[in-house]
């Protein structure tokens, strides 16, 4: 439905093409667009991912790896933190206007690759594929200071246990884990926003370089 929505309001600023519907012409500017469709896509989901992976690491450090959550989108498992993370990232890509941005660079993408058969850059694509180091880069620099500060939280409980073997460390270590690891992560919130903004300013200066690299010339 929000695709059509988008369809109709950017269709009557394009430029007209006579191409008849019934051909293998037709057929493979579909195929076409349908690619150029999926490499924009796929690049802005890097940001999102990003973002679920550190989620996902920083559950993984404070023992929440076991709370799962079903995706209705994508009907697959995920923790909880990393689902709670990519509704944060989200709600902060719609407070940057990020949506009106990509909209912006839809509509650039059909005055860049106008639509008329021509044949596409693979070397767009492969710059795509290498890009999606930045998923597991950026989500380890969001998650680091708490992987830092969790790992020595587990260190100290495990000299501790050797010197105190009397002490339940399991019965005291998950609570400690769970309260320092929420209460660092409260500390940090007003430092997502920021790194979310470069994160998304990152993805579209890469859409960009995409799009431009997409005619082969």
């Amino acid at each position: 439905g929000l695709a059509m929505m988008i369809t109709f309001a950017i269709a009557p600023s394009l430029p007209a093409n006579d191409v008849p519907v019934f051909s293998f012409f037709a057929l493979w500017l579909a195929v076409q667009q349908i690619l150029i469709g999926i490499a924009l896509g796929f690049t802005m989901q890097f940001a999102f991912a990003a973002v679920r992976t550190a989620g996902e690491i920083i559950g993984l450090q404070m023992g929440l790896s076991f709370a799962t959550f079903v995706d209705p989108a994508s009907h697959l498992n995920m923790p909880v933190l990393a689902r709670i993370m990519d509704m944060l990232a989200l709600l902060l890509f719609l407070t940057f206007n990020g949506h009106l941005w990509l909209i912006s660079l839809l509509v650039d993408t059909f005055h860049t690759l106008p639509i008329g058969g021509e044949p596409l850059n693979s070397n767009a694509f492969l710059a795509l594929t290498k890009a999606g180091s930045l998923i597991f880069l950026n989500g380890l620099m969001l998650a680091l200071p708490l992987i830092t500060l969790l790992l020595t939280l587990n260190l100290a409980l495990g000299l501790l246990n050797r010197m105190a073997p009397q002490l339940s460390i399991f019965v005291i270590g998950f609570p400690l884990t769970l309260t320092v690891g929420i209460s660092l992560m409260a500390a940090l919130m007003p430092l997502i926003a920021p790194f979310c903004e470069h994160l998304f300013s990152e993805m579209f200066n890469l859409l960009a370089d995409i799009i431009s690299e997409l005619p082969l010339i």
